[in-house]
């Protein structure tokens, strides 16, 4: 570069500060940029700034996976160098195999767990009923007794309620 050429960059970098570059774009239109580092004109060491400018301008319209997961990293300085398309592309068809694969093993395991019901394997989960604020596992008694009953694997809590608890609220 020639002398002034460099006086002409020094002093315009020194007034109106660095131009930011882009650094690239993803697939839903965002535009990341960075601005390198750079001196003010205070003569302070400014570090390097990354941002992007989204599709969405309005922050109320951000929604969860509106910026693939590689450019967030590197807007928030976990990685170096920005994503490349390739890498990005390969890391989708990776999450997709995963979620795929999660769901093929649910099924199985459903499909498992049913047969290990019906083979008496595994025992039925109990369920529970609610009765005012307190829960209890219910085991087949239609009603729930007054006093608590326990035999040798079984507690059925009785229900209590203290005494004159109602007329000292309307006081």
């Amino acid at each position: 570069m020639s002398r002034a050429w460099q006086v002409l960059r020094a002093l315009r970098l020194r007034l109106v500060g660095p131009v930011k570059e882009l650094v690239g774009t993803d697939q839903f239109g965002n535009k990341y940029y960075r601005v390198p580092k750079h001196e003010s004109r205070a003569g302070q060491i400014i570090p390097e700034r990354r941002f992007v400018e989204a599709v969405n301008r309005e922050a109320y319209q951000y929604q969860t996976g509106d910026f693939p997961a590689e450019w967030e990293a590197w807007i928030r300085k976990k990685r170096e160098d920005p994503p490349t398309i390739e890498e990005i592309l390969r890391n989708e068809n990776y999450r997709e195999e995963m979620k795929q694969k999660v769901k093929d093993v649910s099924e199985k395991d459903k499909l498992l767990q049913a047969k290990e019901y019906e083979e008496g394997l595994v025992a039925e989960p109990s369920h529970t009923q609610v009765k005012g604020h307190a829960s209890a596992p219910y085991y087949g008694k239609k009603e729930p007794s007054q006093d608590p009953t326990s035999t040798a694997n079984t507690f059925q809590p009785g229900a209590w309620m203290p005494p004159d608890s109602g007329s000292k609220q309307n006081k």
